[in-house]
């Protein structure tokens, strides 16, 4: 009996852990989503047709977008487990490997929708933590001056904690998150009882009338009625965290009834009293309940806060490990979670952003223009993505994916087409937020593809080298482990100190560290030794695009069969090659790309500490690289 009740007691704590961390943004956006479809850039009438149709738009892009789209499909498009923009980046690019045109709009896609994350990463704290602590203007007016500072010192706070970690503060976030569904589904149920003719919502042939009756103003209704879904991809990205059916089961059977009963409650509340329209979720809270609610509510929307920077550092770490951002400092604030990192300049640069536009736009509503272009972008590369995978990878017809992936691309171009029109009044912030990150991503890519050929063709090869070698070199006692980018020729670091020294250590391993597209590489996958002479051998290290590259923890690890020596940490030494960039005319990429991959690589961590090497057995030397 112990035995069959286990895994699912197992299943059921990831769900509650999953409430706590994948649903917060999605979960917090009844705070600012029906306000602004109504009393936002685009204002609607508060009657019967125009809040029948905004809750039909809402009930069945929830259904659509997150229940059918990601919950039931794209969710099965894991990478080894895990899931998000680069892991979808991942299978789609081995699907399309070997056809040129087809791989290289892949990878693009891709990679913009990892840039266009980080648009969504700075505005979810700003516009969620805003939202909340605008509930001042209900429960206490005279106080509503104090809006900005105090969203601003919650922010501060909420990124100076980063460092500590997730791992205690999370052990609160699912009860939290269980608390504020319970109190949206309960406070929903309350007010659907002032208007149970709020349920005909239902119905998509209300979307259809409203959309019909308003055109254009319809349309663009779109472009708010989308808020009631962002945060969707969380649910994709986080997969690895807690697996699947956890993530399903938290979305089935608390996340989405609660939501669904919050947004009709708001509904009801609106027909019965359209003045409620300044801040429906705290109006719809009896008097009493004011102070609590709005604390709860701050509670939430720094959770869902959270969520979103702590998946800015996954992402960029992932980005770090497939070569596309140079080397940063990673924290590890768990023993136990691989996943749990902090990245001090990330951290900095997102709270000097998000200090930023809470300044600059005031407001919850004017943070909704410039919300949704980053998300309903991110959402349509994903869609392709996914259609992608299912016609390579699991060999679905075309037939049947066109048509079931051009239901979502339809609606989701039209959510993005209607948020396209808040450009000019703060929509080309996450684009422009994105456009940056991806010319970052893809000249460090280039740049490192470019300066890896070039260090490759003026290489030494490893044959001349040992030809080279006479019996007047001097051997000296230990291991010197030479590291180096690419699998072929003489690091340039090995050329340096025999050309300085005049010495060669008795065991000399040239090694190279290998970042697959995979979560985890398999243990019997990751090493591999090969002898190239007496005393001379290289020495390959694979790890996958969630795994923590320490070098000495591996090695100490590894059996002596398969290192090829005995792994003595004290009489090893590292030799590192520091390569200074300057740009030329040369063909390669752009001058001013070249700049900017040049400014990047002297911005980079040093890999003693990004490979974990001890400090007293580093040995670094330097050279200068035209690309």
């Amino acid at each position: 009996m112990t035995t069959e009740h286990a895994p699912r007691r197992n299943v059921f704590a990831l769900m509650f852990g999953a409430i706590g961390v994948v649903f917060g943004d999605i979960g917090t956006s009844p705070l600012y989503a029906m306000k602004e479809t109504f009393a936002g850039h685009h204002p609607l009438p508060l009657d019967r047709l125009h809040v029948l149709g905004v809750l039909s738009l809402m009930f069945w892009s929830i259904m659509l977008v997150v229940s059918a789209k990601y919950v039931a499909f794209i969710m099965r498009a894991d990478n080894r487990g895990e899931g998000g923009s680069l892991a979808l980046l991942a299978l789609a690019s081995r699907a399309t490997h070997g056809r040129t045109g087809l791989g290289l709009l892949v990878v693009t896609l891709g990679i913009f929708a990892a840039a266009l994350f980080y648009g969504d990463a700075v505005i979810t704290p700003a516009i969620s933590i805003l939202s909340a602590v605008e509930g001042l203007q209900v429960v206490a007016p005279a106080m509503q001056h104090y809006i900005i500072p105090a969203t601003l010192a919650i922010v501060v706070v909420l990124f100076l904690i980063q460092r500590h970690g997730t791992d205690a503060v999370g052990k609160v976030f699912g009860p939290v998150m269980l608390l504020w569904f319970t109190v949206l589904a309960v406070t929903g149920i309350r007010n659907i009882g002032l208007t149970p003719e709020v349920l005909k919502a239902l119905s998509p042939h209300w979307a259809i009338l409203f959309i019909a009756n308003d055109g254009w103003t319809g349309f663009l209704a779109l472009g708010s009625v989308v808020l009631a879904v962002t945060g969707a991809e969380a649910l994709y990205a986080d997969m690895g965290h807690f697996g699947k059916i956890p993530i399903r089961l938290a979305w089935y059977l608390v996340a989405l009834p609660a939501l669904l009963l919050q947004y009709f409650g708001q509904g009801a509340l609106l027909l019965a009293r359209p003045e409620a329209i300044e801040n429906p979720l705290f109006n719809m809270a009896p008097g009493w309940a004011g102070l609590p609610l709005l604390l709860l509510a701050t509670c939430a929307t720094v959770i869902a806060s959270q969520a979103v920077i702590s998946g800015a550092f996954s992402v960029t770490r992932q980005a770090i490990q497939l070569g596309y951002l140079p080397r940063m400092t990673i924290i590890h604030t768990s023993a136990q979670e691989i996943g749990q990192v902090y990245l001090p300049v990330m951290n900095w640069m997102l709270l000097v952003v998000v200090i930023g536009l809470v300044i600059g736009f005031k407001t919850s509503s004017n943070l909704a223009a410039a919300y949704g272009i980053a998300v309903t972008g991110t959402m349509i590369i994903t869609t392709a993505l996914a259609g992608i995978v299912m016609v390579l990878n699991w060999g679905w017809r075309i037939r049947r994916v066109l048509v079931l992936m051009g239901v979502f691309m339809v609606l989701e171009m039209a959510f993005f087409l209607a948020n396209s029109t808040k450009i000019p009044d703060g929509g080309w912030f996450p684009l422009a937020i994105g456009i940056v990150i991806f010319v970052l991503l893809t000249t460090w890519k280039q740049g490192r593809t470019l300066l890896m050929a070039k260090l490759s063709t003026e290489a030494m090869p490893v044959e001349d080298f040992v030809a080279a070698l006479s019996d007047r070199v001097v051997r000296v006692p230990g291991t010197a482990i030479f590291l180096t980018g690419t699998r072929e020729g003489v690091p340039l670091a090995l050329l340096h100190n025999m050309k300085h020294n005049k010495v060669l250590h008795e065991r000399v391993i040239l090694m190279t560290v290998s970042v697959e597209e995979v979560p985890v590489v398999a243990e019997d996958r990751r090493l591999e030794s090969m002898v190239i002479s007496p005393g001379i051998q290289r020495l390959i290290l694979r790890f996958g695009f969630m795994e923590d590259l320490n070098i000495p923890k591996t090695l100490a690890h590894a059996r002596t069969d398969q290192l090829g020596f005995f792994y003595e940490p004290m009489s090893i030494s590292y030799f590192l090659s520091r390569e200074t960039i300057i740009p030329s005319v040369t063909p390669g990429m752009a001058p001013w790309r070249e700049e900017i991959f040049a400014w990047m690589s002297r911005s980079a961590t040093n890999a003693m500490d990004f490979f974990h090497l001890p400090s007293n057995r580093v040995v670094e030397l330097g050279a200068q690289v035209e690309i």
